[in-house]
């Protein structure tokens, strides 16, 4: 299928589709939208940047009938609130106007409009698992009801500790449902989950979901730590476009984005210690431009859907080789160009060639130029 029009999708659903410039449906999307609309289980992988989130939000919004749903009907779990919250304006932007209304239910958010949007009849539930085990634990939301359950990203909710959570969202939900299970790479960790939740899945599967796309152009600088920051302001002199900096730690990811402020360079900052609030005004501010640089730990990586970005740099190495397919994953998304650089110093050889052996990739050497050098002497 070439466009989203030939797919037998309702009217009302059709137009939102269209209103938002939805017209040419990716490759996942065209493998896993038939199936789950017929009411298959699906296991889908992709490499990020693909289209998954409106793969699984089609067929929920075809499948449940806002007037004759009651309750929740529909629980979407992912391992991070800006995922989540991303999740859910997708979801607000192509629900009709009579379709089934959402509750987003996470985590460093004042829980009362939370708790609201489920009283008001919200029939599907966008959720971070710790938050909803909370909810169900306090006897705060149902969900004897749900006919369709989404584990988005599950190998990242693993990573981060949620499988009790998982288990106790689950628990709780009908044994007879749909399942639909996405994730930018399927790991042994989720080889359980799979088992467990999946009933004779479509098994959707577009291109490596282990190695970086085709469309980003991988690069490696050999610096001295006391160079990065040269580096750095050197590719944004020659570079167009916006720059994704992941730095390794939260105090790392202060200093760095103080740095180029105080160099007249617009940074905003995601991690751990900022606030909710902060952190979605610094990916606003990126996402509308206010930013030209958006400096990020990896809680970040999951969860920063912002097309167009030009640039990843790896000013810090990851701390697993699978992390650096969900930071390169932030640029070159939608089938758009994008540069993904890596600084390492001379110590982390052997560090790159783990991340290029373990990926199948080659990262071209580059030469960080003199003009670094004379930089960091000149100080």
């Amino acid at each position: 299928m070439k466009t989203f029009s030939e797919f037998p999708l309702s009217s009302a659903l059709q137009e939102k589709l269209a209103q938002n410039q939805f017209v040419n449906p990716t490759p996942v999307q065209v493998g896993a939208i038939p199936p789950a609309l017929a009411g298959k289980d699906v296991l889908g992988t992709a490499q990020t940047g693909t289209g998954k989130t409106l793969a699984f939000l089609i067929p929920i919004l075809e499948r449940l009938d806002a007037k004759t749903s009651t309750g929740v009907q529909s629980v979407i779990l992912v391992p991070t609130r800006e995922l989540a919250m991303q999740v859910m304006d997708t979801f607000t932007k192509i629900r009709p106007k009579s379709g089934i209304q959402g509750a987003l239910v996470v985590g460093g958010l004042s829980e009362n409009p939370q708790l609201q949007a489920i009283r008001r009849g919200a029939q599907l539930i966008v959720a971070t698992p710790g938050r909803l085990q909370d909810f169900l634990q306090r006897r705060l939301v149902r969900l004897d009801k749900v006919r369709i359950l989404v584990l988005d990203e599950a190998d990242r909710m693993l990573d981060m500790g949620f499988q009790p959570a998982i288990k106790a969202v689950v628990d709780q939900l009908p044994t007879e449902r749909q399942t639909l299970f996405f994730s930018a790479t399927i790991e042994s960790s989720v080889a359980p989950l799979i088992a467990r939740y999946l009933k004779n899945p479509v098994r959707i599967e577009i291109g490596s979901s282990a190695r970086p796309v085709s469309s980003v152009k991988l690069q490696m600088f050999e610096v001295a730590t006391d160079q990065k920051l040269g580096l750095l302001r050197n590719l944004l002199g020659r570079e167009e476009g916006t720059f994704l900096v992941f730095a390794r730690t939260k105090h790392g990811t202060e200093k760095l984005a103080k740095k180029l402020t105080q160099a007249g360079i617009e940074a905003g900052r995601i991690h751990g210690d900022r606030s909710q609030a902060q952190r979605t005004a610094a990916l606003q501010g990126f996402q509308q431009g206010r930013y030209r640089v958006l400096v990020a730990t990896d809680v970040a990586a999951r969860g920063i859907h912002v097309n167009g970005i030009a640039h990843v740099v790896n000013y810090d190495l990851p701390q697993i080789p699978e992390d650096f397919i969900h930071r390169v994953g932030r640029t070159g998304r939608a089938e758009l160009k994008g540069i993904a650089s890596t600084f390492a110093t001379r110590e982390e050889a052997g560090e790159i060639r783990r991340i290029e052996r373990q990926l199948q990739v080659r990262l071209e050497r580059m030469p960080i130029g003199n003009d670094v050098t004379r930089e960091v002497r000149g100080r």
